[in-house]
């Protein structure tokens, strides 16, 4: 594969491999049951997916990120839920990497890279989406130890997780507000409840909950990087990885939704002949192959950057934004093709226009993105007086 070592390549085949044969003959019945996929999630561990983010010396097989995005991709193609379950680890993982003290990176990134510890991460609140400064949890310091009080929504992992990368304000009087922003490690006790699984459309199998805190103590140890008041700039950095992993769930999602419509165009016959050679939908599939052929360059294009050490909050905004409509429009386009067989439920198809909205609406919707791209063009080309 372009771009990749021949490990790298060799570790995408064997994700490949895992769909095909363990994930696509058993998704349907998880996925109508909204059956937590515990025999998948342990087989994903054992083939060190959840240490793909993980240097040494408390992993064996980190990555780059193109090859992080390519598994990504092949997860989501069986199962999206299977990649939005290593999702928000990874973000944490890669936190920890770049800004974790020795003793934090030491307590737990060998745990994560076998997956025996999952992590998520914590930022939105109720009544703030993507206004990540609205937010109103507080950490307020008291002697060694910081009390949490506030609440976090859609909240992936948060009943299987070990580890909550929590953002919220150890100094409600910053100005900016964002100077006021800490992650604090959290590790689950009293005073800290995962109060409901939010019913969703799509995203089944995998929970996403609310969570609330209430005098809820946390060892000032737990701070990440030991310095209050960096949390904002720390989180935006890891959602670099957040946005490009979720860019690649949507091509995932409409590479599956492309196969099986192509499969379908080929094997149905109307007037004669196999529906594809039908110019309205051999359009469709022509049109369909081209936007994710696109969007899967812009991905790695996001991923290139990232690993160049440059920093890629444009390039990953503009891969989340592309694919994410890319995406969802496969998966109506497919749906257009099958017919009344792609809105059955004895098909998957179904499956992908349930799941692909999530793309356009987590790690920040569209239109957030889209402000941010505008802003950073902006300071990238800023004209001189």
């Amino acid at each position: 594969m372009e771009g990749l070592s021949e490990e790298e390549s060799s570790i995408v085949l064997v994700v490949r491999d895992f769909v095909d044969r363990d994930v696509k003959p058993d998704v349907r019945r998880l996925d109508h049951d909204n059956t937590y996929p515990e025999r998948l999630i342990e087989q994903m561990k054992q083939l060190g997916i959840y240490g793909l983010a993980v240097p040494e010396p408390w992993g064996q097989a980190q990555v780059s990120m193109q090859c992080y995005a390519l598994v990504t991709e092949e997860l989501a193609r069986g199962w999206m839920s299977l990649a939005g379950a290593m999702g928000g680890h990874t973000v944490v993982a890669k936190l920890l990497r770049d800004f974790g003290t020795e003793q934090q990176r030491d307590r737990y990134l060998p745990s994560m890279a076998t997956g025996r510890v999952r992590a998520t991460m914590a930022l939105t609140e109720p009544g703030g989406g993507s206004d990540l400064q609205a937010m109103r949890t507080t950490a307020r310091r008291a002697g060694d130890a910081y009390v949490v009080n506030g609440s976090k929504t859609w909240i992936t992992n948060a009943r299987r997780s070990d580890l909550i990368a929590l953002l919220c304000k150890t100094d409600p009087d910053a100005v900016p507000q964002h100077r006021g922003m800490s992650i604090l490690l959290v590790e689950k006790g009293p005073g800290l409840t995962v109060s409901r699984d939010l019913p969703k459309l799509g995203y089944k199998g995998v929970e996403s909950c609310e969570i609330s805190f209430s005098d809820f103590a946390v060892p000032t140890s737990a701070l990440l990087g030991g310095i209050e008041g960096r949390g904002f700039s720390q989180m935006m950095s890891g959602l670099e990885v957040g946005r490009i992993q979720v860019a690649a769930r949507a091509v995932g999602v409409g590479r599956a939704a492309l196969e099986d419509a192509l499969r379908y165009a080929q094997e149905r016959e109307t007037f004669g002949q196999p529906i594809w050679k039908h110019q309205s939908i051999g359009n469709y599939l022509a049109d369909m192959a081209t936007k994710l052929t696109a969007a899967r360059q812009l991905v790695l294009h996001a991923a290139r950057c990232y690993d160049s050490g440059a920093r890629a909050d444009l390039e990953a905004g503009m891969a989340k934004v592309f694919a994410s409509e890319v995406g969802m429009q496969v998966a109506l386009d497919a749906m257009r093709i099958l017919g009344g067989y792609g809105y059955s439920t004895e098909f998957d198809v179904e499956r992908y226009f349930r799941d692909a909205p999530l793309m356009i609406v987590g790690e920040g919707t569209n239109e957030i993105q889209r402000t941010i791209i505008a802003r950073q063009l902006v300071k990238r080309n800023t004209v001189a007086p």
